[in-house]
C-alpha cells in the first residue's frame, strides 16, 4: 500500500532511513502487540496485589507505586515473553531480508539453499542458533539481576 499504490516508501534495497520503515514495521507489528498484552494483563494484575495496595494506603506516590513495585514484579513474565518474541524475531527476518532485498544472513541463507550449497547454509543455521542460545542466557543472566530469589 505504502510503496506500490501511494509510491511514499521504497518496496526493497538499501539506504536511508526510508528503506528501514517497511521491514521493521513487518517485523515488529505481531510481537509488539503480544509485548503491549502481556504488559497490561501482568501490570493489571500486580495492581491488584495485596502489596500494592498497603504501599498505596501508606501514601507512596502514584508514578512510586506503579513504577517502583508494580512494574519492577511485572518485568519477569514480560521479558520471557520478550525473550521468545526475539528468537521469533530472529527468524523471521530470514524472510524479512529475503523480501525486502537487504543483504544479510538471512537473504545469504536463502540464496544459498536455492544454489543447494549445503555448507554455507549449515554454516547460517549455526550462527542463527548461535545467537538464540546467547539471547536465552542473556535472558537468564537479567533474570538474576531483576529478581533476587533467582540469584540463590
Amino acid at each position: 500500500m505504502f510503496a506500490v499504490g501511494m509510491g511514499i516508501l521504497p518496496t526493497s534495497g538499501t539506504g536511508g532511513w526510508e528503506f528501514w520503515v517497511m521491514p521493521i514495521f513487518v517485523l515488529m507489528l505481531r510481537p509488539f502487540g503480544l509485548l503491549v498484552q502481556v504488559v497490561r494483563g501482568t501490570m493489571l494484575s500486580s495492581l491488584a496485589s495485596p502489596y500494592i495496595k498497603t504501599a498505596r494506603a501508606k501514601g507512596l506516590a502514584r508514578h512510586s507505586v506503579v513504577f517502583g513495585h508494580a512494574l519492577r514484579n511485572s518485568l519477569l513474565p514480560v521479558i520471557t515473553v520478550a525473550g521468545d518474541l526475539a528468537t521469533g524475531l530472529i527468524n523471521g527476518a530470514v524472510i524479512v531480508e529475503s523480501v525486502f532485498g537487504w543483504p544479510g544472513i538471512g537473504k545469504l541463507m536463502i540464496d544459498s539453499i536455492i544454489q543447494r550449497d549445503f555448507a554455507v547454509v549449515q554454516s547460517t543455521i549455526l550462527v542463527t542458533a548461535t545467537a538464540i542460545f546467547i539471547l536465552n542466557i542473556l535472558i537468564d543472566l537479567l533474570y538474576a539481576v531483576l529478581d533476587p530469589r533467582v540469584r540463590y
